[in-house]
């Protein structure tokens, strides 16, 4: 069983069952609660006192490191059926608490490792509910710490993105999905987070930008759609939508 060839730092941690029990079909994506570089990570999980692990992490700056090899598994998502399973792989914030926010360049360099992961392992597709209860891995076969234990890992910035990572990953991967948009009716006000943020045609950025709103602005949303693992929330004013990722709910 290989590595990834991605890998640009190493550091094997004591915390491993060697070797796994079970086939890996599972991919489990955690966030390191901090803005830790791969060396620090490893250093985390030298220790023996950590009783934690994951196979890989990805920080920052886009670089992979390696703890766990592939062949073993990592002591990552509090569940040993789990990870026995599955490749755990921590992802550094660019943010920390509450948003708990990932970089484009941690996001980019995660999609290329699972890619790889995916193929050298024979993992056709990526597949995402996002429902704990459904076990069966032809319907499901990404999952998350928050559902084997009393944890906020990964943060809802990362687990709100679990089917956007689904669909990156299995676009390179040649896999043809259709995309569900999913609706729901409700009013309420938001605050832009962002510097600059885009108001469209349609939920989605393959809709035509009709403007920009700036930070601070005060919006009544109401209508809000998913499209992807994005939500977008639709003006009162009848301008347009607006990504919800980048807004606060006041």
């Amino acid at each position: 069983m290989s590595n990834s060839p991605l890998v640009n730092y190493t550091k094997i941690s004591p915390n491993r069952t060697s070797p796994r029990r079970s086939k890996i079909d599972t991919i489990t994506i955690h966030h390191m609660a901090g803005k830790l570089s791969v060396e620090e990570c490893g250093q985390v999980f030298a220790s023996p006192n950590a009783q934690a692990s994951a196979n890989y992490g990805v920080d920052n700056k886009g670089r992979i490191g390696l703890y766990v090899p592939e062949a073993d598994r990592s002591w990552a998502s509090s569940s040993p059926s789990n990870d026995h399973r599955a490749i755990t792989i921590e992802v550094a914030n660019s943010t920390l608490s509450p948003t708990w926010q990932i970089g484009d360049t941690a996001f980019n360099t995660l999609i290329k490792l699972l890619v790889d992961i995916c193929q050298r392992n024979g993992i056709k597709e990526l597949k995402w509910t996002g429902n704990p209860n459904e076990t069966d891995i032809r319907k499901q076969n990404m999952t998350v710490h928050r559902w084997f234990a009393p944890t906020l890992c990964p943060g809802d910035y990362l687990f709100n993105r679990m089917g956007q990572i689904a669909k990156e990953v299995n676009k390179q991967l040649g896999v043809k999905t259709t995309e569900k948009i999913v609706t729901k009716e409700t009013s309420f006000k938001v605050k832009v987070t962002a510097t600059e943020l885009n108001y469209r045609s349609g939920p989605g950025t393959s809709f035509k930008s009709n403007g920009t709103v700036k930070r601070n602005e005060v919006f009544t949303i109401i209508e809000t759609k998913f499209n992807g693992a994005s939500e977008w929330g639709k003006l009162k004013s009848g301008a347009g939508w607006i990504c919800l990722d980048y807004t606060k709910r006041i």
